[in-house]
């Protein structure tokens, strides 16, 4: 590892606060991987919302406005932190007990620092960009058994970095936490940023019919992806109206919810209609409140129509596993909303919040280094 560079470029996250507390830095020291570990010359990383909720402390399980991070697994976030955690790249040095023929293995990260050795189960996650440094950086070290290699020459860098396990994992537990089989309807909220466009995928992958419901003019793009219906929520007056005349009145056996807020309670009355007719109780997946972190949930109407509600972060090994195998097998498609050079993440952030009505898929974040050799041909 003599010939390895001794610093390199990161955005360096030094605090809770503002794009300030993000400083671009071009001397800070490669890390070396320890026993277990491969080093990785970064080439992509995919932005995530947790990237800005983890930078701005909006993990608050209350709604007291306090500043918190993600600590499902305890306190874990300290200062300072290479964020960053849908990581592609190439091993170019390995530690104690790791193969060196994975030297040049272009692979993508497993995001999810484990609690322990389940594959089934956890409940207690945390993940690379947060616990430990991720991807908004030249080089980074992770678990040699979480850096799956994934040569696939038809795609690129930046496309691997869209079929990331932040969102995907995301998706696939909202799915197998809520059961959702082969032939069922299942209404996908949010349905045009990372995890919304990967369920829709999803769904197709195992058999779901998924409808989309996302901003205007984004209906071309998720129908191509798989969504047999979209609604423009922002043409929405009456959910029920409006989901029957997308869909043509099938019956909603599932809620993937990415929004939460206001809209939460219409898409359970929907599922529970006609209960009747149903084949298995209404069920609805949440993994976001970007409309709201609190609902004043009718607890009468969950109880009484049996509404089985799943709260989802990570997933767990197995799935993990499972997406890397589908990815390898050509059947996820990646969603690339655009790159742009790490040293304009500030920017990025911009751009990813703003989101407009052309956003579909991810932002992929680059190192300048690997953007300069495009540049100059």
């Amino acid at each position: 590892m003599t010939d390895l560079p001794r610093s390199m470029s990161a955005m360096v996250l030094t605090g809770h606060g503002g794009l300030d507390r993000l400083e671009w830095r071009t001397d800070w020291p490669v890390p070396r991987p320890g026993a277990g570990e491969v080093l990785v010359r970064i080439t992509a990383c995919a932005k995530n919302n947790t990237d800005r909720k983890v930078r701005e402390g909006l993990y608050s399980t209350a709604d007291d406005g306090a500043v918190t991070s993600f600590a499902m697994a305890g306190p874990s976030l300290g200062f300072p932190r290479i964020q960053g955690a849908d990581t592609v790249g190439h091993v170019v040095a390995v530690g104690a007990g790791v193969a060196p023929n994975r030297i040049g293995e272009r692979g993508l990260l497993d995001f999810n620092i484990y609690p322990d050795g389940r594959g089934d189960l956890n409940l207690a996650p945390d993940y690379f960009g947060h616990g430990a440094d991720g991807g908004f950086a030249e080089y980074g070290v992770f678990p040699s058994d979480q850096f799956h290699a994934i040569p696939n020459p038809e795609l690129s860098d930046a496309e691997l970095a869209t079929l990331g396990m932040c969102s995907w994992q995301t998706g696939f537990h909202m799915l197998t936490s809520a059961g959702v089989r082969a032939g069922e309807h299942v209404i996908v909220t949010g349905a045009s940023g990372g995890v919304g466009t990967a369920l829709i995928q999803l769904c197709r992958v195992i058999g779901a019919i998924p409808h989309a419901i996302a901003s205007a003019g984004k209906a071309e793009a998720l129908r191509r992806l798989g969504a047999a219906s979209v609604i423009d929520r922002s043409a929405v007056s009456d959910w029920g109206t409006a989901i029957d005349a997308a869909t043509g009145g099938v019956i909603i056996d599932a809620v993937m919810d990415l929004v939460g807020g206001e809209m939460t309670i219409p898409l359970i009355e929907v599922m529970c209609r006609d209960l009747r007719a149903r084949r298995t109780a209404p069920r609805i997946s949440i993994a976001g409140a970007s409309g709201g972190n609190v609902t004043a949930l009718p607890w009468t109407l969950i109880y009484l129509n049996q509404v089985q509600i799943f709260g989802v972060s990570h997933g767990t090994r197995d799935e993990a596993r499972q997406l890397i195998d589908w990815i390898r097998e050509g059947r996820l498609k990646p969603v690339l909303a655009g790159t742009m050079p790490l040293s304009r993440l500030h920017e990025a952030e911009r751009v990813f919040a703003e989101r407009s009505r052309d956003f579909i898929g991810k932002l992929v974040i680059v190192p300048d280094k690997v953007l300069e050799p495009a540049v100059a041909s």
